[in-house]
């Protein structure tokens, strides 16, 4: 298969594009895992760019766990209310709770420990252990499995998120030295080259080993 004869190359593909490309939001710019873990709860279903403005608001009211799990219920959903899906009020609070009692105020590090807490999913809590933590962690949301369906001619299905084949797909451009960027870069190759409809192939930096570049119904000509 395509991908496994050339992981390097395809990392190093993947960095040099998103050098150029790269999109800026100021989770990025962060190893705190409690800011990081607040920004995918607010990601969740929601464009980035909307998100930013409520991010900020949101650790500039309460920038601390203890800071949270203080707080009152309204005054969470004052800052979180413009983003919609109001479940995500309760949501962070109950996370606050359970981080205060059971881990003494500090974001847990492991998965296991990660995905006990309220709401937080297999997606999440490898977002935290590679953007926090710096873990060569799979990122496999809807737009990074479309891209290693693509490249490698595997069938994508409702299941893909969770499949083996693609956490090894994922694995095998993943470098443990640039985790971080390598996710950010395929995340930012789905939302700007690699889209569910009339994906710009001809900017994509994986075209050359990419088996469905060819078919018509998937390339912008």
């Amino acid at each position: 298969m395509c991908m496994a004869r050339s992981p390097q190359q395809m990392s190093k593909s993947l960095l040099a594009w998103w050098a150029a490309n790269r999109r800026e939001f100021p989770w990025r710019r962060t190893r705190d895992p409690y800011k990081i873990l607040v920004s995918e709860v607010l990601l969740h279903r929601t464009k980035a760019e909307q998100v930013v403005a409520v991010y900020n608001e949101f650790l500039v009211e309460f920038p601390s766990i203890e800071a949270l799990f203080q707080a009152s219920l309204d005054d969470v959903r004052k800052v979180v209310y413009p983003l919609g899906l109001h479940w995500r009020t309760r949501l962070l609070k109950d996370m606050a709770v359970w981080i205060t009692e059971k881990h003494g105020g500090k974001i847990p590090s492991t998965r296991r420990e990660l995905e006990l807490l309220p709401g937080v999913s297999h997606y999440i809590a490898s977002a935290v252990m590679c953007f926090a933590f710096g873990l060569p962690e799979p990122m496999l949301d809807t737009n990074i499995v479309r891209i290693l369906g693509r490249v490698s001619g595997t069938k994508v299905t409702d299941g893909s998120r969770r499949s083996k084949r693609f956490q090894e797909l994922s694995e095998l451009i993943l470098q443990k030295e640039n985790s971080r960027e390598l996710n950010w870069a395929l995340i930012d190759l789905g939302a700007l080259v690699c889209k569910p409809r009339k994906p710009n192939c001809g900017e994509c930096p994986l075209i050359s080993r990419c088996i469905e570049r060819s078919k018509l119904y998937f390339c912008n000509v």
